[in-house]
């Protein structure tokens, strides 16, 4: 998959996208099974018209650069996107700047400049309760009247509901924030994950008899906190070789938070302790899978007595792993 990094960028791809597209523009937030619909449709269409299939996102989201503080907690990282539409099988990402250029932009410049000029669409899907440019002043209805005018046909997004239910980012979120991962995994299509590098800290976890990976989520909120069962995948960093993913799961306690008996940090940051394993991850990436809710998050008035729930963490995860016939080893 090839990636464009801004609208100046578009121009050096003009030739390959001579013969037209399909594209698709959302914020794609969780890829669920609902994005999961829209991008088989994408990618069926496109195989239809042996032509690229293009996703187009902003970054930050719109509710990011308005409300910062308030928007919605994310459920994805743009690189997680990105990656997780390589494995779709898309062919271009188009990443578009959210900044006050943008947010000025009206609907018809947006048009032209983005799916006409910049793209040359042949199909577009989009959400019928899709809105863009200044004020969200563009809808699928000026869409629709300047693809007669340009030749390119606009179509809604197939709906996914699952046991009755429409499948959304908000209602997953709702689901994470009340601890049901199970709920949340059946509208995600797999378990909720978080992947990131391991960063240094202060290694106060090897002092609580518990050594942690660190991971920033270089967010203000997490989608989810407290501590959960939880088995991670690593990605060594070889800059000889690129980088190698063990194919293999392994057993953890992680928590998801602020660090509140510590007292030093407003950004949400996920540690992970895994379980039986004794060998440095720093500079690592691992990819963390939450499998079942524990406890809340909670600030303790001692490192003492924080490191005994932290023992007690294990062992309620250990005895989790148990129940499901998982090996923690």
């Amino acid at each position: 998959m090839r990636i464009i990094r801004g609208l100046h960028n578009l121009g050096s791809f003009r030739s390959e996208l001579a013969a037209g597209c399909v594209a698709t523009l959302g914020a794609f937030d969780g890829l669920h099974l609902g994005h999961k619909t829209v991008l088989d449709q994408l990618l069926e269409e496109a195989a239809n018209r042996a032509c690229p299939a293009v996703v187009v996102v902003l970054e930050p989201l719109p509710r990011e650069y308005f409300a910062p503080v308030q928007a919605p907690a994310r459920l994805m990282s743009l690189r997680e996107k990105a990656e997780g539409f390589a494995a779709l099988g898309i062919d271009y990402l188009l990443v578009i700047r959210f900044n006050e250029q943008l947010r000025n932009m009206s609907a018809e410049a947006f048009i032209e400049r983005v799916f006409i000029n910049g793209l040359n669409v042949a199909h577009l899907i989009m959400g019928d309760d899709s809105h863009f440019g200044r004020g969200g002043e563009g809808d699928v209805e000026l869409l629709r009247k300047y693809g007669e005018q340009h030749n390119f046909k606009v179509v809604p997004t197939k709906t996914c509901a699952v046991d009755g239910e429409r499948v959304s980012s908000s209602r997953i979120r709702q689901l994470l924030e009340a601890g049901e991962l199970g709920k949340a995994e059946r509208l995600l299509g797999r378990p909720y994950t978080i992947s990131g590098k391991v960063i240094y800290g202060r290694q106060l976890g090897r002092t609580l008899g518990a050594p942690t990976a660190n991971i920033a989520l270089h967010r203000l909120r997490a989608a989810m906190a407290g501590v959960y069962a939880v088995e991670a995948r690593i990605c060594r960093q070889d800059a000889s070789r690129g980088d190698h993913e063990s194919p293999r799961w392994h057993a953890g306690v992680a928590n998801v938070g602020t660090r509140p008996t510590l007292n030093e940090s407003i950004e949400a940051m996920l540690e992970v302790h895994l379980l039986d394993y004794a060998q440095s991850l720093y500079g690592a990436r691992l990819e963390i899978r939450f499998l079942q809710w524990l406890r809340e998050e909670q600030r303790f008035e001692s490192l003492d007595l924080l490191k005994q729930q932290i023992q007690r963490d294990i062992d309620a995860a250990r005895q989790w792993f148990a129940s499901q016939q998982i090996s923690t080893r």
